[in-house]
């Protein structure tokens, strides 16, 4: 049976149908909380009981850590995208982990980005080490990952696409905000990983809908035996698996992407960038966005988070 984190500013929690009990530990990071594996289980048996309702809850991974995220990993995205889902294979790039934020924090968008995105996305959260040269396989992934979590890779796509550049246009703070739960699984239950349903809303309007079975490319196990020819991870670092269709981005149609690539790049991306800013996809000054991620029939739930957009001055 699954096990569930939460935690604020100066304490960890389990969670429960019940409401939320301390978890003895003085673990300060998420690594440490992952290693005090009996402090987790004496929770279990707790009696007093909190409603999480009355907790401010923050990020319950913490930095530093190292957060890896997977390119263009569901059907539906690599379609909107103009890119063959047949042919897409693992690749990965990197965030900072310094772009950690709550699942209740405002999204900052810096003065000079114009065009905020989002993506809804499972975090894998791992429980121990995978060095270099690990072979990861459906048997042994619950030996090295602990659980899952919410994320929303928010992307300033005006800085990536031209340069490429997914570090700085990913990294900003407050552009990855995770939880509110850790759900830390059982063996057995992550076989129920291709049942779970990543949705996001903004205002209210529902732009993203995808369950893993039915959409991902590159599941974990094989993402793993990928990344883990040249990526060491610890305990507490974090695997951003992708994210389904409906971002706000939109490439453009292939005859007209054809004809922009004779154009020199400064005018090609003038043209398009004054495309993408008439989308009124894009995030704005005030949006409410949220994101849930669970199986349809509540079996696993990583929570819900809610983020205001708000522009810096």
């Amino acid at each position: 049976m699954s096990t569930t984190i939460v935690r604020t500013r100066s304490h960890w929690y389990l969670e429960s149908s019940q409401g939320a009990t301390p978890v003895d530990t003085r673990a300060a990071t998420t690594a440490e909380l992952l290693g005090d594996v009996d402090a987790i289980r004496a929770a279990r048996a707790a009696t007093d009981w909190t409603p999480v309702s009355e907790l401010q809850l923050v990020s319950p991974v913490t930095a530093p850590c190292r957060v890896v995220a997977q390119m263009v990993n569901f059907a539906s995205h690599a379609r909107e995208s103009n890119i063959d889902p047949d042919r897409v294979s693992a690749t990965f790039f990197r965030k900072s982990s310094g772009s950690i934020s709550g699942p209740y924090d405002d999204i900052v968008k810096p003065a000079h980005v114009r065009l905020l995105d989002y993506e809804v996305e499972i975090g894998i959260v791992f429980g121990a080490a995978v060095p270099v040269g690990t072979t990861v396989t459906t048997e042994n992934l619950p030996d090295y990952a602990a659980g899952l979590i919410v994320t929303n890779d928010v992307s300033a796509r005006d800085v990536q696409l031209p340069k490429t550049q997914f570090y700085e246009s990913k990294s900003y703070p407050g552009f990855t905000p995770i939880g509110p739960r850790l759900v830390l699984l059982d063996r057995s239950e992550w076989a129920q990983f291709h049942r779970l349903r990543l949705q996001l809303w903004v205002n209210g309007e529902r732009r993203q809908n995808g369950v893993v079975g039915d959409d991902m490319l590159v599941e974990p196990i094989r993402a793993l035996r990928e990344l883990g020819r040249f990526q060491r991870l610890d305990r507490g670092d974090v695997l951003l698996t992708g994210t389904p269709g409906g971002t706000a981005l939109s490439a453009p149609p292939k005859p007209v992407e054809m004809l922009g690539a004779l154009l020199p790049p400064h005018l090609k991306w003038q043209i398009f960038f004054r495309k993408q800013a008439a989308n009124p996809r894009y995030l704005r000054d005030g949006d409410i966005v949220e994101a849930r991620i669970a199986t349809d029939d509540g079996a696993l739930d990583l929570g819900r988070q809610r983020n205001r957009v708000r522009h810096s001055r």
